[in-house]
């Protein structure tokens, strides 16, 4: 059984537009360098645990990746980090952009 929630391109863009939510991307860094979200963070294995030590773990956590798939697992994992609402984005970046062109960003 899962903790997290999946979570539709819509749904997210409703959250971010709503205020209050953390947004990362746990692409690899070149792919994230060549576009991402706006407003996300880029989370890796190397900046993870500095993530999740400055975080507010009561914040709703959305989990972006490539397609949809790796979120799911880096999202059940930020459960088990005591993260109390987390989100992974169904289609991932690939769906967000082709939704929402304008709000996908190569600005760092």
């Amino acid at each position: 059984m899962f903790d997290f929630k999946r979570i539709s391109v819509q749904q997210a863009k409703e959250m971010i537009d709503a205020g209050a939510v953390t947004l990362i991307d746990i692409r690899d860094e070149g792919s994230f360098q060549a576009g991402h979200m706006s407003n996300s963070l880029h989370v890796d294995h190397h900046s993870v645990q500095g993530f999740i030590q400055d975080a507010d773990l009561d914040i709703p956590l959305i989990v972006c990746c490539y397609h949809g798939n790796s979120s799911q697992s880096a999202a059940q994992f930020f459960v088990e980090k005591d993260f109390s609402d987390v989100y992974s984005l169904d289609g991932g970046y690939e769906a967000w952009c082709q939704q929402y062109p304008q709000l996908c960003s190569t600005e760092a």
